[in-house]
C-alpha cells in the first residue's frame, strides 16, 4: 500500500516517496534545485488547473447536447443533415481555417524522414521497458524460427532441439527477402562472396571481430547487418557462413505511462517515474531467472562500423524513444493543492517525464536517445482543437519550469477520439510547432464513437462496426489530413497496433497495408514482431505513396459522421448471447489482472483462447458495447449478469496455471474484481466519455486499501 504521509510544500501536499524520489534521484540527476521546482510547479498547477477543468466540463456539456438531441429524435431516423448542421451548431464539428504546413524543427530522422515499426510497453515493467528499448536490431533468423511465418510441415517442426530443416527454411526465407531488397550485383545472396558484398549498391559499413564479419547496408533508410561467421552452428553450413542476418527493426518505442500501465497511487507513479528516468540516464536494469540461470538486462551499446571510405559509422543500439502521458481527465494523490484537491495527473506527468528526460543529455556511455536533444511526449485521449492547445500551453510552460527552449517537448497527437478526428486539422494547428506524431487508434476511436451515439440507437456487433464506412474513412482521413498538413519530412502517420502476438504470419500477410496506407508508422506488440514487420518498410517506399496519396480527394467526413447502428431485431438469441460472451469474456480477462495483480497491459486469451495483446482501449469498446445494448433493451440486465459469472468460470481456467492469480467464480461477491467488470458496463453509460480509468482506479485502490 502506498504511503499515506505527505509534506506541505508552499500550498502543495506532496506524497512523501513521491518527494523523496524527486529531491533524492531525479533533481540530482538534472542539477535542478528543489526550491525552484516545487515553486515552479505550484504554479503551473494554480495556472492550469482551472484551464484543464473547464475543457472536461465542455467534453461532459457536449455530449449531454448530444444525447439530448438523439433522445428528441428517438422516434425518426436519423436524419443525416440535420445531425452534421446540430454538430455545428454547439461546436462540436469547428470550421477549418485556412491551409498551413506544421513548422517542427529538431525532430530525429527516425520520426521525421524513416519509416518503420514502432512498439508501445508499459514503461512499469523494467524488463519489457528494455526489451522494447533494445529491440532497435533484431535476429531475423531468430523471428522466422519461432514464429508460424515458418510453417510446421513437411519435417519443418519446431522443437525442443534444432531442427536443419526448419533452420534451412529460415535461410531460404531470408536469401529471397535480400534478393528483392539489397540485390547483389550479380548472382543471389544464397551464394554470396566477401566481393559481391562490397560491390552491392547498398553496402555502407563493415566491421570484423576476430573470426566474425558483419556487413552492413541500407534500404529505404533501415539497416541489414549481414553477419558471417565459419565456427557458428549455423554460420559453418550456411552459404557464405552467414551465421544470421540482423535487420534494424524498432526505430521508435513508446514508453507508455497510459493505457498499459496500472498506476493508480503514488507508490504506482514513482515506480514509473522512476523507470523512465532510469532508461534516460542508462541506469535502468532488470534480472530475471532464464533457463535456470539469473539474467542481467541492460540497455545495448552502440554499433561502429567502417565506411567503405575509411571512416567510421556508429549507429545507435537502441530505439528512440517517446513517452506517453496520461490525458487530460485523471487525477493523481501524489501532490495535493492548496484546496485539498489530487493534481490533474497530465500535468504532472509533463512536469515530471519531462525532467527526467533531461538526464539523458547528462549520460555518455551510448549515444543520445535524441540527437537533436528534443523530448518526444505522446498526448493520448485529447478531444478537439482547444485540448490541443491546452498541451500546448502546458508544454511551454514547463519549458519554462525546466529552462529549456521553446518547442524542445515535441507532442504526439493521438487521434482516437471522435471530436479530434472530425477537427484533425485544426488539432495539427494548434501544436503545429512541436507535432511530431498523429496515430489512429481503432479501439479507443471506436469505443468514443459508441460512447458519443449512446442514445441514438443500439449499435451494431463489433466484427460488423468494423466493416463499416467510418472506419475506413477514419483510418484515410488521418493520413490524408496528416499530408495536407506537411508531416511528411517533418512528423510521423501511424498506424494501429497488430493485437495478436503468436499470429505473426497473419501478420506479415496483411500489416504491408500500413505502409502502403501512408503510414510511417505502425504499432506492433514484441520485439519479434518488429523485427518480422521492418521487412514490410523494405518493401514499401513510404514516402513515395505519400506524395501518391497527396492528390487523391479528402476521406469522406459524411462518413466518419455516420454512427455505426444496426437493427438488432434481425439478431437472433444465439448471435446476441454469443456476442456478449465475447464482451464480457474479455472484460473480465483484462480487468482481473490489473485491479488483483496491477498488470495494465499483457497476453490476455480471447474466448477462443487466442491471445491478445490488451490494454485499456480493448476494455472501453467491449464495455461500451455491452453498455449501449443494454440501455437499448438488445439484452437484459440478468442476462449481462448471467454472462459474467459464466465467463469467470471461463476465465478462471484460462489462468488455472497463474500461482499469483485469484478467482473470482468461488466467491463473486468478494471478488473486487468481478465487481469492477460488471461496474464497467452496468455504469458504462455515465463513464466520462466511456473512460475505464475512474472505474478501473478506484477498486484497484479499494484492493490496495486491503493489502
Amino acid at each position: 500500500m502506498a504511503s499515506m504521509h505527505s509534506d506541505q510544500i508552499g500550498n502543495l501536499s506532496v506524497n512523501t516517496g513521491f518527494r523523496a524520489f524527486i529531491e533524492d534521484e531525479l533533481l540530482p540527476a538534472i542539477d535542478f534545485r528543489a526550491g525552484e521546482f516545487w515553486q515552479g510547479l505550484e504554479s503551473l498547477i494554480e495556472d492550469l488547473t482551472p484551464v484543464n477543468r473547464d475543457l472536461l466540463h465542455v467534453r461532459d456539456a457536449m455530449q449531454q447536447q448530444i444525447d439530448n438531441w438523439h433522445g428528441l429524435q428517438a422516434d425518426a431516423p436519423l436524419d443525416h443533415a440535420e445531425y452534421v448542421a446540430f454538430l455545428r451548431d454547439i461546436g462540436y464539428l469547428q470550421e477549418s481555417g485556412e491551409p498551413f504546413q506544421i513548422s517542427t524543427e529538431g525532430a530525429d530522422p527516425e520520426i521525421a524522414e524513416i519509416a518503420g515499426p514502432q512498439l508501445v510497453v508499459p514503461v512499469s515493467n523494467a524488463r519489457f521497458a528494455l526489451n522494447a528499448a533494445n529491440a532497435r536490431w533484431g535476429s531475423l533468423y531468430d523471428a522466422l524460427y519461432g514464429t508460424d511465418v515458418i510453417l510446421d510441415d513437411g519435417g519443418k517442426e519446431a522443437g525442443a532441439a534444432y531442427n536443419p530443416a526448419r533452420g534451412a527454411a529460415v535461410i531460404a526465407y531470408a536469401v529471397d527477402f535480400l534478393d528483392r531488397t539489397i540485390p547483389l550485383p550479380s548472382g543471389s545472396h544464397s551464394n554470396p562472396s566477401d566481393e559481391a558484398w562490397r560491390a552491392a549498391e547498398k553496402f555502407v559499413g563493415f566491421k570484423k571481430e576476430g573470426g566474425r564479419c558483419s556487413y552492413l547496408f541500407c534500404n529505404n533508410g533501415l539497416h541489414i547487418e549481414i553477419q558471417t561467421d565459419p565456427n557458428h552452428p549455423i554460420g559453418r553450413d550456411a552459404p557464405g557462413n552467414v551465421s544470421d542476418v540482423v535487420l534494424e527493426s524498432a526505430l521508435t518505442t513508446i514508453q507508455d505511462c497510459e493505457d498499459s500501465v496500472a498506476a493508480v497511487d503514488a507508490e504506482d507513479k514513482v515506480g514509473v517515474y522512476r523507470n523512465w528516468l532510469g532508461l534516460m540516464q542508462g541506469t535502468l536494469e532488470a534480472s530475471f531467472d532464464k533457463g535456470g540461470r539469473s539474467t542481467t538486462r541492460r540497455l545495448n551499446a552502440d554499433r561502429v562500423y567502417g565506411t567503405p571510405d575509411g571512416g567510421e559509422l556508429i549507429l545507435t543500439g537502441q530505439s528512440l524513444m517517446l513517452v506517453r502521458n496520461v490525458g487530460h481527465l485523471m487525477h493523481t494523490d501524489a501532490v495535493v493543492d492548496k484546496d485539498g484537491n489530487e493534481v490533474f495527473e497530465g500535468l504532472l506527468d509533463a512536469v515530471v517525464t519531462s525532467a527526467c528526460a533531461m538526464a539523458n543529455a547528462k549520460q555518455s556511455e551510448r549515444m543520445p536517445n535524441s540527437r537533436s536533444n528534443s523530448v518526444y511526449i505522446v498526448k493520448p485521449k485529447m478531444h478537439g482543437p482547444d485540448e490541443c492547445a491546452f498541451t500546448n500551453l502546458l508544454f511551454g510552460r514547463v519549458e519554462d519550469l525546466l529552462g529549456l527552449a521553446r518547442n524542445t517537448l515535441k507532442v504526439g497527437v493521438m487521434d482516437e477520439e471522435r471530436r479530434t478526428t472530425v477537427n484533425l486539422q485544426e488539432c495539427i494547428r494548434a501544436v503545429k510547432e512541436r507535432l511530431v506524431f498523429i496515430n489512429t487508434g481503432f479501439l479507443d476511436r471506436t469505443g468514443d464513437e459508441i460512447h458519443t451515439s449512446m442514445q441514438a440507437g443500439p449499435v451494431l456487433p463489433k466484427e460488423a462496426i468494423k466493416a463499416q464506412p467510418w472506419i475506413n474513412a477514419y483510418e484515410d482521413w488521418n493520413v490524408d489530413i496528416g499530408i495536407r498538413c506537411g508531416l511528411p519530412g517533418r512528423a510521423q502517420i501511424g498506424k494501429g497496433m497488430w493485437p495478436k502476438p503468436d499470429e505473426m504470419k497473419q501478420m506479415m500477410d496483411t500489416k504491408q497495408a500500413h505502409p502502403e496506407a501512408g503510414a510511417s508508422c505502425a504499432w506492433v506488440p514484441s520485439p519479434t514482431a518488429a523485427t518480422l514487420h521492418a521487412m514490410h518498410y523494405h518493401a514499401v517506399d513510404v514516402r513515395q505513396v505519400q506524395e501518391a496519396l497527396a492528390s487523391r480527394p479528402l476521406a469522406s467526413l459524411d462518413d466518419i459522421l455516420t454512427p455505426p447502428l444496426g437493427d438488432p431485431s434481425i439478431l437472433d438469441a444465439k448471435a446476441i448471447q454469443d456476442e456478449l460472451d465475447n464482451n464480457a469474456q474479455g472484460i473480465l480477462g483484462y480487468v482481473v489482472r490489473w485491479i488483483d495483480q496491477g498488470v495494465g497491459c499483457s497476453k490476455v486469451p480471447d474466448i477462443s483462447d487466442v491471445g491478445l495483446m490488451e490494454d485499456r482501449a480493448t476494455l472501453r469498446i467491449s464495455s461500451q458495447h455491452m453498455a449501449n445494448w443494454l440501455l437499448h433493451g438488445v439484452t437484459t440486465e440478468d442476462q449481462v449478469m448471467e454472462t459474467f459469472k459464466r465467463m469467470a468460470v471461463v476465465v478462471d481456467e484460462q489462468n488455472a496455471g497463474d500461482p499469483l492469480y485469484h478467482r473470482m467464480s468461488d466467491d463473486y461477491d468478494a471478488s473486487i474484481a468481478f465487481e469492477a467488470a460488471c461496474d464497467l458496463v452496468f455504469q458504462g453509460c455515465e463513464q466520462p466519455n466511456g473512460y475505464t480509468e475512474p472505474l478501473l482506479h478506484a477498486h484497484r485502490r479499494c484492493l490496495k486499501a486491503l493489502l
